[in-house]
Parts: C-alpha cells; structure tokens; sequence
C-alpha cells in the first residue's frame, strides 16, 4: 500500500498548511495533511493560544477540514515541522486519527511509514463500538459512513 501513496505530495501539502500555522508563543509550527479515501487531501496546522492548554495541533485543523469538506476515512498521514522534518503525532492526535482513520491507515513517522495500530496499539474507537454493537440487540449504528 506505501507504493499508492504520494508521500511526496502529502509532505508539501502538510509544508504548505504549515506555512500558516499561529505560533507566537513556541516559535514551533506545524504542518499535517493526509489522504482521504475518496482521494482528497485535507491538510491543518497548529493554532496556539495564550492559554496554552487549548493550543489546536495541526492535527484538529486536518480533523475539522475532513469534517467541513464531507467526512471520509483518513488513509495515509504526514506531519512536518517548521524546517519541513517529520514529526511524530503526540498521544493525544494519534487517538484523534485513529478515530476518523481507515482500517489500516499508514502514518510516516520518524522511524519509517507505520500503520496506525502500530503507533496506537490496542486503541479503543469507533470500529470496536460498531463490533461491540453488532454483539448486543438494540445498539445504535455509530459507523459515520
């Protein structure tokens, strides 16, 4: 599957969505895109705050993207420092992907193109709620198709 994906293009749309990063607190901006798997790419970048607790990381101004331009799954991911360096999601956005990810989605890290179980092993999301729900009678659909 790496070899359908345009790594290239992902990594100058993330350098191009960090070019408008707010960042006048750390000096530190960031850049993420990814690909949609109706061939999209959505991109976002990190908004600080004086408040630093509700800083955005570029990775929920990818997430708002894909949401405000039709929903999808995430199928491949690139994040990019200031310098155009690959950046690592922190905790926090891995889980953030993993929820609108497609099963399997490839993520390039510092160590190399990774899925998304591996860099979020044992993550608990919607594709367990929707399993969980097929086992018991009167669950809700919860799968955002």
């Amino acid at each position: 599957m790496t070899t359908e994906i345009d790594w290239e293009a992902l990594r100058a749309s993330a350098r191009e969505a960090m070019t408008h990063a707010y960042v006048p607190y750390s000096n530190f901006p960031v850049g993420a895109a990814a690909l949609v798997d109706d061939g999209r790419i959505v991109s976002g970048c990190n908004v600080e705050n004086a408040s630093y607790g509700v800083t955005l990381c570029a990775e929920c101004g990818l997430v708002s993207s894909l949401a405000m331009t039709g929903g999808g799954h995430l199928v491949a991911f690139a994040c990019v420092d200031g310098d155009g360096n690959t950046l690592m999601p922190c905790g926090r956005c891995r889980q953030l992907l993993y929820e609108h990810s497609a099963e399997g989605m490839l993520l390039e890290t510092v160590s190399g193109i990774r899925t998304i179980d591996e860099v979020l092993p044992d993550a608990f999301g919607p594709r367990q709620l929707v399993e969980y729900r097929r086992g018991h009678a009167g669950g809700g659909d919860i799968d955002n198709d």
